[in-house]
C-alpha cells in the first residue's frame, strides 16, 4: 500500500462522479480528458475495484464507486477550501511577522511608528526581536530584519531604506578637560569607547577628501553590545565615542555632544530591510516592507557636521 493516498485520483474521481462525465470533469478542472481517465484508472488499480460502469452513451457509478463518491467529494471540497484560505492569506496581510531589529534603532525609530502600522494593517502582528547581535534569519526562523551599517555580501535579499552616517563625538566637558583631537592619529591618546558588534573588528576607519586613510582601534574604559549603553559615559565627559547618525541626532541638536574631525568621514552605511528570499514573500512581510520604506526612507536624523541637525524630528 502506498505511503500517501492518491489525492489527485480521488479529486478527479469525485469530479467525474459529480459531472457524470469525463469530459465535463476535464473542463471543470482545466485538464485533458486523458489526464482524468488515467487518474481514475490509477485509483481503481490502487483501490482494487471498478468505480464506474462505462458504455458509449452512459457513465454510472458502481456500487463500490457509489460508496466512495461522497467521501471523495468531501476530501476534494476540503482541499479546495484549504487552498482558498492559503491563497487569501498569502494575498491579504495577516498573521505574525517575526522581525529582528537593532535595539537602539528599534526602540527609538521603529517602536514609535508601529501603532500607525497596526492601524493600517489590523490583521498583522509583529514579534519584535530587539538585539544588536547579527541574527541568522533563516536559522532562527525570522521573516525579516532591519540592519544598520555597511552590509557584507550575503545570500539575503536586501533593500536599502536610507543612508546612515557615523560620527566621532565627545561631550563639551570632555573637550574642555582633554582637548580636541585635530587628526585621527590623535585619538590614540584619548579615551575611546568600543562597540562589540561592529562588522569585522571594533576599529574606526576614517578618510579625508585628499584620500588619506587612518585606522584607529578605540581603547577606553568601556566596550558595549548596545550603543545606548555608551551614552552615560560619553555624556559624563569621560570618553569619545563613535555614534550612528540616528543616535547622534538628538545629542547634537541639544548641544550635549560635538562632532570631532569633521574633515574626516567613516564608511557610508545604510538602513536595510532584509529578508531570506523575495520569491513568494508573504503579504504581511510586503506590507511591513512598504510601510517602513515610506516612513524611514526620508528620515529625521540627517546631520550636517558643520551646522548641526538639518531635520525637524522623528518620523
Amino acid at each position: 500500500m502506498p505511503k500517501l493516498p492518491d489525492f489527485e485520483g480521488l479529486a478527479m474521481f469525485a469530479k467525474v462522479a459529480e459531472e457524470r462525465s469525463y469530459a465535463g470533469a476535464a473542463r471543470s478542472m482545466d485538464v485533458s480528458v486523458a489526464t482524468v481517465s488515467r487518474a481514475v484508472s490509477r485509483l481503481e488499480d490502487q483501490l482494487g475495484g471498478r468505480l464506474f460502469n462505462r458504455s458509449s452513451r452512459r457513465l454510472a457509478l458502481t456500487d463500490f464507486g457509489r460508496g466512495l463518491a461522497d467521501r471523495a467529494a468531501r476530501i476534494y471540497a476540503e482541499a479546495k477550501e484549504v487552498e482558498c484560505i492559503a491563497i487569501e492569506t498569502a494575498r491579504r496581510p495577516r498573521g505574525v511577522v517575526r522581525f529582528a531589529v537593532p535595539m537602539s534603532f528599534g526602540t527609538h525609530w521603529v517602536a514609535p511608528i508601529l501603532p500607525d502600522f497596526f492601524q493600517q494593517y489590523p490583521d498583522v502582528a509583529v514579534d519584535l526581536h530587539l538585539s544588536d547581535e547579527k541574527i541568522d534569519l533563516i536559522g532562527a526562523g525570522f521573516d525579516a530584519a532591519l540592519r544598520v551599517g555597511v552590509l557584507e555580501d550575503s545570500s539575503l535579499v536586501v533593500k536599502r531604506l536610507a543612508v546612515v552616517r557615523r560620527f566621532i563625538v565627545a561631550a563639551p566637558s570632555y573637550l574642555a578637560r582633554y582637548g580636541r583631537p585635530g587628526h585621527p592619529d590623535d585619538l590614540t591618546a584619548h579615551h575611546c569607547l568600543g562597540y562589540a558588534y561592529r562588522a569585522n573588528r571594533d576599529v574606526w576607519h576614517l578618510t579625508n577628501k585628499a584620500g588619506d586613510s587612518v585606522t584607529v582601534t578605540p581603547v577606553g574604559p568601556l566596550r558595549v553590545t548596545n550603543v545606548d549603553a555608551l551614552l552615560p559615559t560619553l555624556l559624563a565627559g569621560l570618553a569619545i565615542a563613535e555614534l550612528p547618525e540616528f543616535v547622534a541626532f538628538d545629542l547634537l541638536r541639544t548641544g550635549q555632544v560635538e562632532v570631532l574631525l569633521a574633515d574626516w568621514t567613516m564608511a557610508l552605511g545604510g538602513l536595510y530591510f532584509v529578508t531570506p528570499t523575495a520569491r513568494a514573500r508573504s503579504a504581511k512581510v510586503e506590507a511591513l516592507s512598504s510601510f517602513l520604506t515610506k516612513r524611514l526612507s526620508r528620515p529625521g536624523w540627517h546631520v550636517d557636521p558643520s551646522k548641526g541637525p538639518s531635520a525637524s524630528g522623528r518620523p
